[in-house]
């Protein structure tokens, strides 16, 4: 799925990213303070440190921050899970060390996992779609991980089976920033990844020993 070009009028490419990072950075803080409607370009600018002016040299309407931020956030949890994340070993161990990993990127992106799924709704139907896929891409890695299990007779996992696991592992992982004000007060992070891999695995072994 092709990304959305946002149109600069600088042609300075690494000006333009370096621009966008501050813009990027200052809208996370507003977004994660006032949600995406609330907040005006005029504070985002603002927030980045130059003029409006300025602001749209390097984009065209407010909505291109929302895909900005949305697309950067998508890519910083991927990147950091393709670093983190074991998906050719394929045992009991690497599947809980790949869960660990993956909800400590979390942890560490929750500010700005949270903004992202409250805001990503505004985005327009055109951008909508690439920044989703970009999610099921990642789901993707933890299928791999499953398949690669049962690959090597660790799980007894149909697709459709390894396919809903994968979504469950993704939804765990960001249930510890959508519901951090009432887990935190129950769990450490520690605590939380040991609970939630070890009912994960129960649910799949039961499935392998009925």
């Amino acid at each position: 799925m092709k990304k959305r070009e946002v149109i600069a009028s600088v042609k300075d490419e690494k000006l333009v990213k370096k621009r966008r990072n501050q813009m990027i950075k200052g809208a996370i803080s507003l977004f994660k303070q006032k949600g995406f409607h609330q907040t005006t370009t005029r504070e985002i600018a603002k927030a980045s440190g130059f003029s409006i002016g300025t602001l749209y040299e390097y984009i065209r309407k407010k909505e291109d921050i929302l895909y900005l931020v949305c697309d950067r956030i998508y890519d910083e949890v991927r990147e950091r899970m393709e670093k983190d994340i074991d998906t050719h070993h394929g045992t009991i161990e690497s599947f809980k060390l790949a869960i660990a990993r993956y909800f400590k990127v979390i942890d560490d992106l929750q500010d700005e996992v949270l903004v992202m799924y409250q805001e990503v709704k505004s985005l327009s139907k055109e951008s909508l779609p690439y920044v989703l896929n970009k999610e099921i891409q990642m789901v993707g890695m933890f299928e791999n991980i499953l398949q690669t299990c049962v690959n090597n007779g660790v799980f007894q996992l149909t697709e459709e089976e390894i396919k809903l696991f994968a979504h469950d592992i993704f939804v765990l992982g960001q249930m510890w920033a959508f519901r951090r004000w009432a887990l935190k007060r129950l769990y450490t992070l520690d605590e939380y990844i040991e609970l939630q891999t070890e009912l994960l695995l129960k649910g799949i072994m039961k499935k392998r020993s009925s």
